[in-house]
């Protein structure tokens, strides 16, 4: 039925990214959802007066519940289709997360609500009047929710729609718990047992656990969780698909809604490019990821070095260390993920010196207590052993030591440390084989290569 009135009352229907074509979605659904649940409400309360069952009429309130969750359901697509404005210049998108927060919160009340009603029933059991209407409206009405899980489940995929979503949870906790129903008064029918007050509180019980899983679904996105693997994949494909960027790096992806998704990346591109060209390529490529995903898209242009020697001496060295494993431990896995090397203007390097210019006090403070040092410090620290023609036993023993502070950093200068230590007496080396043997793994790692002959 919604395919049949999608393509009576909803142009170019099969553009579920478009907002226009979203927003008639979620209204069809909507109005659909409150009329079958009115109609539902309506049955159950009637079967419910004549045969005087609990479990009946609180399904049925249950089902009025749902029709009040589809009017909310309906003005959140209605408030998430205005245009952005200038206190939300990204729109109003989320109040679509906000209004399937408000459905799952209605069904954990009315999963609470009938939980009591139930435990009452328990107390002073009654005995359900028999009732053929007790029997058809029930079994009909987990036809009519089963149809109504369907298409929501369906288009809100399609449209990626949080409250439709949430719609189609309840419309199957809906069947379990006429089922439930449906059952207790089978059983109430033919063999007179009486269970009326217990399938009220088992179908609370369901109720409740659907609610929660509800109100997770539609809090993750607005607490901020992360972005689909998939999404992040076809980002990359495009970016990646044009010759002037070399790789990307820092990609972030902000959700302000369905249809409204903002992403911000930096490009790598060769320094040795000409300058218009690299910003026309971003440029193509920032309308390219508006006209196929639909996001609003930032790239900053990161210009690196591809072509210099020394860059790719130290990537070669880099990745020769990876291989021989003298990084690869379960906490040093990934470290290396991304190898990029810039070159800075001078004003730039005298202010990263500045900001990062370590403090010789701190650094003999953490020696003392053994505490892990900045790469900064651990840097400073090696550079001012290794640039000494020749090294003390002190020396030697710093270079173990910062070694097991800072095992990243001393992989930049593994070959170096190497080098001086194959040279060093050879007491040294007695002690480096001494403390091979009780280091811990990643330390071991390094002192085995610093050995290897």
């Amino acid at each position: 039925m919604i395919a049949l009135l999608a393509k009576v009352f909803i142009k170019d229907r099969r553009n579920y990214s478009d907002g226009t074509v979203r927003k008639k979605y979620g209204t069809l659904t909507g109005i659909t959802g409150i009329v079958l649940n009115v109609f539902l409400f309506i049955g159950k309360f009637i079967a419910g007066s004549i045969s005087g069952a609990i479990s009946i009429m609180a399904d049925a309130f249950n089902n009025l519940s749902d029709a009040g969750s589809s009017v909310i359901s309906l003005a959140g697509f209605m408030m998430a289709d205005k245009k952005p404005d200038p206190d939300h210049p990204f729109g109003h998108g989320r109040m679509e997360y906000i209004s399937g927060l408000f459905v799952s919160v209605l069904i954990i009340m009315m999963g609470f609500e009938l939980g009591k009603t139930s435990v009452s029933k328990i107390m002073s059991p009654e005995m359900p009047s028999e009732s053929i209407l007790a029997v058809i409206i029930p079994a009909a009405a987990i036809l009519v929710k089963l149809y109504m899980f369907a298409y929501n489940r369906i288009y809100g995929r399609r449209i990626n729609s949080a409250s439709m979503k949430a719609t189609a949870l309840d419309s199957i906790s809906d069947v379990v718990a006429t089922s439930v129903v449906l059952i207790s008064i089978l059983l109430t029918k033919f063999f007179r047992i009486n269970i009326d007050g217990y399938a009220g509180l088992a179908v609370s019980v369901f109720i409740l656990i659907t609610g929660i899983k509800s109100i997770k679904e539609t809090v993750d996105p607005l607490l901020g969780k992360k972005p689909d693997p998939e999404f992040v994949n076809r980002i990359q494909d495009i970016v990646m698909s044009y010759d002037e960027i070399i790789g990307i790096h820092d990609l972030v992806v902000h959700d302000y809604g369905p249809g409204r998704c903002m992403i911000s990346l930096h490009g790598e591109v060769s320094e040795e490019g000409n300058l218009i060209e690299l910003h026309d390529a971003i440029d193509r490529c920032e309308r390219e990821l508006h006209d196929t995903l639909g996001c609003e898209a930032v790239i900053h242009m990161d210009p690196i070095s591809v072509n210099d020697e020394r860059v790719i001496s130290m990537r070669n060295a880099v990745t020769q260390m990876i291989q021989n494993e003298v990084l690869c431990s379960a906490t040093l896995k990934g470290v290396y993920g991304q190898f990029q090397v810039l070159k800075t203007s001078p004003i730039h390097s005298n202010a990263l010196r500045f900001l990062t210019e370590p403090d010789e006090k701190m650094i003999r403070k953490k020696k003392r207590k053994g505490q892990e040092l900045t790469d900064p410090e651990a840097e400073y620290c090696l550079k001012q052993i290794l640039n000494k023609e020749a090294l003390e036993p002190a020396d030697y023993m710093d270079l173990l030591l910062y070694t097991e502070l800072n095992p990243a950093v001393a992989a930049h200068y593994i070959d170096e440390i190497r080098s001086k230590i194959e040279i060093a007496p050879d007491e040294i080396k007695k002690y480096i084989k001494y403390k091979k043997g009780i280091a811990n793994e990643i330390t071991k790692k390094f002192l085995r290569y610093y050995l290897k002959k």
